[in-house]
């Protein structure tokens, strides 16, 4: 989900000057990336030849990757299974590369990002972000808890978007490996200080991103909170584009999407409270279609969010390990896909219609409309405010848990 705000005015070259005083600003928590692998004790912290090996050897590295402007490192975790490759910042606990192959075993890059930490901090629409306190939209960033109200920083027209003007998405997290036999990746933890953005309470969270030998991307979420009760809605937010970044819209990306209903928006893109049948409307992707097949219709949801940029409730069926199918994503030319399983109600689906050419990602290219899509597993947008969406309170005592996997493959 964008931000939405203009960024024509906004140069690489400003980033590197000092990020401007917003993002200086928002640079202010504490940077401590330690390496420690696991049952693998030993692991060097620097492999090198990192996919050239055969499917199945999982590695890890980290390197440097910028430098706050009072002074925090930022690292880089690369992780691999010789077929699938991951890079992850500790700014943000940011998704920066997805490497996968074709179906003819040509890899390339997948997700959207930039080259260097300026550009995150002063440009990025959430690229790859972890977001926290609470993903997408909060009606004027007011709720109550318990009778008490509560004030979010506004920053997406009247509303609070992502946590307020300063998210989790902007901040330096704790980095350690987690690496055995069957997976390898990173665990990042960030501590959220009671009436940080406005939120009540002390929020722990953590969140381990592994990557297995069966091309798997899991994503565990775990958070407490200490004082107060709060709100909590942690997702990632990666856009992808399956013919490589850059490289096109996503339009005739294939969708499956098993959900039987959505959940409408007003103008300003806050749901209305009606949770709403998908049969009959273009927000039916039961049966895989074109994403782009009826995005340009008239039906005034797609007028208010210019496209997609819904949450849909997802079907109630879930497998052996609790999860439900979230999507299954097929781009028909090169035969890259993605299927994504969580235990989320519902699923935040964007296709990437306030990308504008404005500034350019890895490997110098401009992101353009529909050039990529997001799908963030979540709770519904607005949730506080709506008594018939599912709760996203979270009192001390409780713990809050949340999975999502991402499966890459080829068709």
């Amino acid at each position: 989900m964008p931000d939405h705000l203009p960024r024509r005015q906004v140069l690489r070259t400003a980033g590197a000057l000092g990020l401007g005083a917003a993002a200086a600003g928002a640079l202010t928590s504490t940077a401590d990336a330690t390496t420690q692998a696991g049952s693998t004790a030993g692991t060097p912290d620097k492999l090198t030849g990192m996919g050239e090996h055969h499917h199945g050897k999982l590695e890890i590295h980290k390197d440097p990757f910028g430098t706050t402007p009072d002074g925090q490192q930022v690292d880089v975790y690369t992780f691999t299974n010789g077929r699938v490759t991951i890079s992850m910042l500790t700014w943000g606990a940011t998704i920066q590369r997805v490497e996968t192959p074709d179906r003819r075993g040509r890899t390339t890059n997948i997700s959207l990002g930039f080259d260097n930490l300026p550009d995150y901090a002063a440009l990025s629409p959430y690229f790859g972000a972890t977001i926290g306190r609470y993903g997408n939209r909060i009606a004027k960033g007011k709720f109550s808890i318990d009778g008490t109200s509560y004030q979010i920083p506004i920053n997406n027209g009247e509303n609070a978007l992502h946590g307020g003007t300063i998210g989790f998405d902007k901040k330096v997290w704790k980095a350690k490996v987690v690496q055995n036999d069957k997976a390898v990746g990173v665990a990042f933890t960030y501590v959220s200080p009671d009436g940080e953005m406005g939120f009540p309470g002390e929020l722990t969270s953590t969140v381990t991103y592994t990557l297995d030998k069966r091309d798997n991307l899991r994503i565990d979420y775990h958070a407490t909170v200490k004082g107060k009760p709060t709100i909590v809605n942690l997702t990632n937010h990666v856009y992808f584009n399956l013919l490589g970044e850059g490289n096109g819209t996503i339009y005739d990306h294939v969708l499956e999407l098993p959900a039987p209903k959505y959940t409408p928006v007003d103008v300003n893109l806050i749901p209305t409270g009606e949770i709403a049948p998908v049969a009959g409307t273009p927000f039916d992707f039961n049966r895989p279609t074109a994403i782009g097949a009826r995005l340009r219709g008239d039906h005034q949801q797609l007028i208010f969010g210019r496209g997609y940029d819904h949450n849909f409730v997802l079907a109630n069926r879930t497998d052996s390990d609790g999860l439900r199918l979230a999507g299954r994503f097929t781009e028909p030319e090169h035969g890259r896909t993605i299927t994504v399983r969580t235990d989320q109600p519902g699923v935040q689906f964007y296709s990437g219609n306030f990308l504008d050419g404005t500034f350019l990602g890895i490997g110098n290219k401009a992101y353009r409309q529909g050039d990529a899509f997001a799908f963030e597993t979540q709770h519904f947008p607005d949730s506080p405010n709506h008594p018939n969406f599912p709760s996203t309170v979270l009192r001390p005592g409780e713990t809050y848990k949340s999975t999502t996997i991402y499966t890459f493959g080829t068709k």
